[in-house]
């Protein structure tokens, strides 16, 4: 009986023994940390940093700071006192505006009022004493549309426009449009910005829309 007991518990250990060694020779697994790579950004698309703090299209910038001219603007120019300076002015192909006394001021990218105090500064260089100059948009520049619309092309712009009011300008969607596939082209700071964009997202003159072609 005592022999039966003291073999029975060398086997015990015998298997213990066992364990640990194979435990021992078994490698520890290691995690390997996993390398996260972002997205790249579609091609020709500009991103800026600030893009968050301007609305909800990706990319697209410009959404709540001051308008700033470009070429195709019409603009309402006073110098009070001055009937022969106050006029309707185009801004050129060049992004200046032309202007007798002065010659071509630079209008391209700035606002309203920076063009104002830009034009005062030019007559006050030898033809006014204290200029007092006015800048308003009379007409802005139109706005594009182009891939699965019915008439794509150029349109003037409205204030207060949404992309889906663009669409609606442009005869409505096409049959094989991609009503949630559309892409915002707009030009901010001297860069073009782009960026998926919602129906109700405002545009600004200049914005050209592209509403991709669905696949199904």
């Amino acid at each position: 009986m005592r022999l039966h007991v003291q073999f029975c518990r060398f086997l015990a250990l015998l298997m213990v023994a066992l364990m640990v060694t194979a435990c021992a020779r078994r490698p520890a697994y290691v995690a390997e940390p996993v390398a996260v790579e972002a997205a790249p950004a579609p091609e020709g698309a500009v991103v800026a940093p600030v893009a968050a703090a301007y609305g909800p299209a990706a990319g697209v910038t410009g959404f709540d700071t001051p308008y700033q001219l470009d070429a195709g603007d019409r603009l309402r120019i006073q110098v009070f006192g001055q009937e022969g300076l106050s006029n309707s002015y185009i801004v050129d192909a060049s992004g200046f505006v032309s202007i007798s006394l002065i010659g071509a001021v630079p209008a391209r990218g700035l606002t309203t009022a920076e063009l104002a105090r830009a034009i005062a500064a030019r007559l006050r260089n030898g033809f006014i004493r204290q200029p007092h100059v006015s800048v308003e948009v009379e007409a802005y520049r139109p706005f594009f549309i182009l891939g699965e619309v019915n008439a794509p092309g150029q349109y003037p712009y409205v204030p207060n426009m949404t992309v889906e009011a663009a669409v609606a300008i442009a005869g409505g969607f096409a049959p094989r449009a991609a009503k949630t596939d559309i892409v915002l082209a707009r030009s901010f700071n001297g860069a073009t910005y782009r960026g998926p964009v919602p129906p109700d997202y405002p545009l600004r003159p200049g914005d050209t829309i592209t509403v991709k072609e669905r696949w199904f």
